[in-house]
């Protein structure tokens, strides 16, 4: 499977590739601030290209629950300085946005990815466009379309109830399909569960176990399970101290066909996926 972005391909029949998580935010759950200027952010996107990271993803609103939105201005103040430098480090930029208007600010700079917690539904009040139309027009990047029951701001107040897989699928499938009508090639889609956003911790873990049926969509699949909640939930590690529980979600969503894994740590989770690799590689022979 080859994934196509901006005329670049990225060859996923390696499975496990690392995204960087950039975020220009105060306000991220666990790393919220850390990052906050220009130059910190591509400091720490340089950081993780060293330890393995293949590509850089770039946020500048927190999408954690019970987060405000921020407005289309504020957002593109935090990551434009961000986007302009990354662009100049040899990976794939992707940018984490569900606003159309910041899709199409950073696509014209040049930006590969776009990911979207809201699978492209989102459109600004008074607005007509949406996130389809942006990437539909665009021709060449590749985007990231990922499942979440509600809003940032009431996702876990209210969860998703019973099992989970059917309407994810269901949920993924329909956003994809709503793309390739409009002439976007599905090499250019990876579809993400959504681990964390309106589901309870054992919901979760269903995904995560039962993950490679999300295969038959045909898609690539991302997933993003760092230093996430439910992994404190089993652990009892706080945000910051569960890079080893981190580090084996990623591995055992890759197990499952995670194409991707979107990370915080990037050199505990390249070096664990190593030993991976090393075991299928030896398993082999």
């Amino acid at each position: 499977m080859i994934w196509s972005v901006r005329g670049k391909t990225i060859d996923l029949t390696k499975r496990g590739m690392i995204m960087g998580i950039v975020n220009a935010t105060p306000d991220s759950f666990s790393d919220g601030g850390l990052h906050a200027n220009a130059t910190q952010a591509v400091a720490h996107a340089l950081a993780m290209i060293a330890e393995g990271a293949e590509i850089i993803d770039i946020g500048g609103e927190s999408t954690r629950p019970g987060a405000q939105p921020l407005s289309e201005a504020d957002e593109l103040e935090r990551i434009l300085p961000v986007v302009r430098h990354a662009l100049s480090l040899g990976v794939p930029v992707s940018v984490d946005t569900y606003k159309p208007a910041v899709m199409q600010a950073v696509l014209d700079l040049g930006v590969d990815i776009i990911n979207d917690v809201w699978a492209l539904r989102w459109i600004a009040p008074g607005s007509a466009r949406s996130g389809v139309d942006v990437v539909a027009a665009h021709g060449r990047c590749g985007v990231c379309l990922m499942h979440m029951h509600g809003d940032p701001q009431t996702m876990q107040l209210s969860p998703m109830e019973g099992d989970v897989l059917a309407p994810v699928m269901e949920f993924l499938g329909h956003r994809s399909q709503d793309l390739t009508a409009r002439g976007v090639q599905s090499a250019r889609i990876c579809i993400d569960p959504g681990i964390g956003f309106g589901k309870t911790v054992s919901q979760n873990f269903s995904l995560l176990a039962r993950q490679s049926e999300l295969l038959s969509l045909g898609f690539a699949v991302l997933t993003g399970w760092s230093r996430k909640s439910s992994l404190g939930s089993v652990t009892g590690a706080a945000a910051g101290d569960r890079v080893v529980a981190s580090a084996a979600a990623a591995l055992l969503a890759v197990q499952n066909g995670a194409r991707m894994v979107r990370v915080h740590d990037v050199l505990a989770t390249a070096q664990a996926l190593k030993v991976l690799g090393a075991a299928q590689g030896a398993a082999k022979h």
